[in-house]
């Protein structure tokens, strides 16, 4: 574990020393041996460019057009550089991966001459010794591997400087397109170097970066069915990569240390001339270089200030909408004492995106919906950020659009322009670009932040769902949807990141920011403890809302039922096929998803802090035994057969798909062949909610916790309100009857499975027990022949499981859910 309290004496001085070793020692010369020397007839490099196109910049180069080459001058050798490798043009389809503005790998390298050769060197920073003795940090260097990225051979010299033959090294797959292929299933690539080359429209250099992009054709004889849909012929796919030299910035940045309270990504290291009884391993933020033109005064403007630059290809209104989001951390600067510090304007026509001096935000366009991303270029030696780049999806705005369309059906008329549904599209595109930005300052996501939701969301590093809400009359109003500005936590976050603080208290003040922001109520909890499965606050989730997350889930259930009792064909405007509407019903009905995903968490849940000793935190705490089991029963009323039923106005109008609609992935799955399954629905949410509730890992917690305090649920009593709102609910009618039997199915299905696969021996003792009980009972069941039936086959294959549970049986699944995530994509 990382101790940080021990680490506020010594990080200071060990930051002073990682800066002066690597920005201040001077690199050892290497001169070649007698032996060595460069042979007579190695040609100038004046002589062996003659008839090229010079690009003088960081990284010269030489264009020979006639023979399609590219030649490379290295004017130092042994100095340390950044190469990366990005995507300005990608395959278009989020499930594969690939897309345009991707960053891909990047490398701290340098340059090194072995007799003819030219080795292309990463050093291995992971491991260092921040010392000033040269054998110490040789011992340590010495002790791990480095990486030869690539070699090149010595073709001219002048002066010390070297050419050479780059077309090879850049003329690749450097990107790893063929990777992201294979993984995505759509067939083994292979580049085609007939069809690839230098593409010289976008490769030039400038004085601190060079920049050189090139065409790769990649060929597959058996292309999957997924590039075959975004690629005009996918047996030979044909994209472009980009390669950058950036010379790396020199020692004006100061590191700061890492504290898991606050919310940064960074860097770490072990660091082997640490004193014995201090931690080895080293953390430290990835941030922006920073730096008030007037340290003296409490708000000063930069020396440079952190610009952002718009893809100038984003249309109107979304191109206003990402600007006003984008913009919105320039509060958060003030508040850190800054004055225009922090800028977002247009990228310039002469501006290329992929150049390292550019910060940008690229409207990026898909086949289909999927994921945005805020990634860096950094410093790997020191966190230094020197480029953010972010990659907004075209698609998120249509689909918000449709939530709004589902939730409302506005087309009274036919043909209507919804305002209301418009604003919220774009709202949330402001909090998209927010978001984002975010990321590329240095900021990890902070899923606890919406705990505040109902009084303004503490930040945009939450993932948000659309706050829906019902008028006075009943009406559902979408005019407070998504939060207008950054919040409170985000204020905290870039003024610790970003503020001065006085050199002699650097670290007291800055624990005094995070403390005072804990006591009023504003902290960060992430990724970890936020995810569906495994993760137990029941504060931290994605897409949820409000404080009390079982409170929130009831007011959202009452918001579904209203927006469905009025779905109709008003959902979709005049002329379009009727079977559409279910595009628009899919997010409706699973309205209450991912509140579900968070209200779960309360059952087994703990409340807990990133706490430090001695910074007055409570570090962990069950949740009370009366939340769990209001929480339980909320929970459950996600599964009653009248929840889950659809209106039968709803189905009576929803056809086939017609020619030329044919069904996607965003559509419930079907037993029905073309017509749309009455029960999928249902059967699909049913799972949702029991695959959460008997997660193995939750199942563990009830267990352990019962253990510790017999007035704690355990996981018998989630499992006997489970059986009671699954095998005795009350069912209206016979549509609700053969809902509540795909339930009774789910729900036995999931025990298997919690029985064969969960870890604690405990919990797969009790799933078993409960599973003989179920059995027994289906043996006595009366009813009519459908009752029998069901009753007959689920108590049949609860038998077949137990006689042979090892190895595990795979139960029956349920139908799949739609994918959800990424909501407003």
């Amino acid at each position: 574990m990382y101790n940080h309290v021990a680490a506020r004496r010594v990080m200071p001085l060990v930051a002073a020393a990682v800066l002066a070793i690597i920005h201040v020692a001077p690199a050892a010369t290497q001169q070649p041996s007698p032996a060595a020397q460069t042979p007579a007839q190695t040609p100038t490099i004046a002589s062996k460019t003659a008839g090229t196109t010079k690009l003088d910049g960081f990284m010269p180069l030489y264009w020979d057009e006639k023979g399609g080459k590219l030649w490379m001058e290295i004017p130092r050798l042994n100095e340390e550089l950044l190469y990366y490798v990005s995507l300005p043009s990608g395959l278009g389809q989020n499930d594969i991966g690939g897309n345009r503005g991707d960053l891909g790998p990047s490398y701290l390298v340098k340059f090194e001459r072995v007799g003819p050769k030219i080795f292309m060197i990463q050093p291995n920073y992971e491991y260092r010794a921040t010392t000033m003795s040269a054998m110490e940090r040789k011992s340590v260097t010495d002790g791990f591997p480095t990486s030869i990225i690539w070699g090149f051979k010595v073709e001219a010299e002048d002066g010390g400087r070297i050419l050479v033959d780059a077309t090879d090294f850049l003329v690749r797959d450097a990107h790893g397109v063929v990777n992201i292929l294979r993984r995505a299933n759509q067939g083994a690539y292979r580049m085609d170097a007939t069809r690839s080359a230098i593409y010289m429209p976008r490769t030039k250099a400038f004085p601190d970066n060079t920049e050189v992009e090139v065409t790769v054709t990649l060929t597959s004889d058996a292309p999957g069915a997924l590039i075959r849909s975004v690629a005009p012929t996918a047996d030979a796919v044909t994209v472009r990569q980009h390669h950058s030299f950036v010379r790396l910035p020199d020692a004006g940045y100061e590191m700061r240390a890492f504290d898991p309270r606050a919310g940064y990504f960074g860097i770490s290291y072990m660091d082997f001339s640490t004193p014995i009884g201090q931690p080895i391993m080293k953390q430290f933020i990835s941030r922006h270089r920073l730096q008030k033109k007037d340290p003296s005064a409490r708000v000063s403007e930069a020396i440079k200030p952190i610009v952002y630059y718009l893809d100038p290809g984003t249309p109107e209104p979304v191109r206003s909408a990402l600007l006003d989001g984008a913009r919105w951390w320039n509060e958060a600067f003030e508040t850190a004492g800054y004055s225009n510090a922090y800028r977002v304007e247009m990228l310039p026509d002469s501006a290329d995106p992929m150049d390292v001096r550019y910060n940008v935000i690229q409207w990026v366009h898909r086949s289909t919906r999927g994921w945005s991303y805020g990634n860096t270029i950094t410093d790997p030696r020191t966190g230094e950020i020197l480029k953010g780049h972010v990659t907004l999806g075209s698609l998120r705005v249509r689909q918000d659009y449709m939530l709004g369309e589902g939730l409302t059906s506005p087309y009274v008329g036919g043909d209507e322009e919804p305002k209301e549904v418009r604003d919220m599209a774009l709202a949330r595109i402001r909090q998209l670009a927010a978001h984002e930005v975010g990321h590329t300052l240095g900021l990890a996501h902070n899923y606890i932040a919406s705990a505040e939701r109902s009084g303004g969301i503490q930040s945009v590093m939450d993932y948000p769902h659309p706050l829906v809400q019902l008028d006075r009359n009943g009406d559902v109003d979408l005019t407070q949807a998504y939060p207008t500005s950054i919040g409170a936590w985000d204020k905290v976050a870039v003024r610790w990141g970003y503020g001065d603080t006085p050199k002699t208290s650097t670290q007291a003040t800055l624990d005094t920011i995070l403390t005072n922001a804990a006591r009023s109520g504003v902290s960060f909890l992430s990724d970890q403890d936020a995810r569906p499965t495994g993760s137990a606050h029941p504060q931290a989730h994605l897409w949820d809302n409000g404080r009390n997350a079982v409170a929130e889930l009831d007011r959202m259930m009452a918001v579904r039922n209203a927006a469905l009792g009025n779905f109709g064909d008003r959902a979709i405007r005049t002329r379009m096929p009727l079977a559409t509407i279910e595009e628009a019903l899919v997010p409706l009905y699973l309205h209450h998803r991912y509140q579900t995903e968070g209200a779960v968490k309360t059952i087994g849940g703990q409340y807990y802090t990133y706490a430090l000793r001695g910074d007055g935190q409570t570090p962990i705490r069950p949740a009370p035994a009366a939340e769990q089991k209001t929480a339980l029963a909320a929970v459950l009323r996600t599964i009653d057969p009248a929840f889950l039923a659809l209106p039968r106005a709803v189905i009576d109008i929803i056809p086939p798909r017609p020619s030329g609609y044919q069904a996607t992935a965003e559509l419930f799955d079907r037993n029905t062949g073309v017509t749309f399954d009455i029960l999928s629905p249902a059967t699909s949410a049913a799972d949702m909610t029991l695959s959460l509730m008997l997660d193995p890992q939750r199942a563990a917690r009830l267990v352990e916790q019962r253990a510790l305090d017999a007035s704690m649920p355990g996981l018998d009593d989630m499992l006997t309100a489970i059986h009671a709102a699954t095998f005795r609910a009350n069912a209206r009618d016979g549509y609700q009857q053969e809902i509540a039997r795909s339930i009774q199915r789910v729900y036995v299905d999931n025990l298997m499975e919690l029985a064969s696969r969960a870890t604690m021996s405990q919990v797969r003792a009790i799933a078993s027990l409960t599973l003989k009980r179920i059995a027994a009972e289906q043996q006595s069941r009366t009813g009519d022949d459908a009752t029998l039936a069901h009753a007959y086959l689920l108590g049949a294959d609860i038998e077949r499981f137990l006689e042979r549970p090892l190895p595990p049986i795979t139960p029956t699944r349920s139908l799949a859910l739609p994918p959800g995530q990424p909501i407003g994509q």
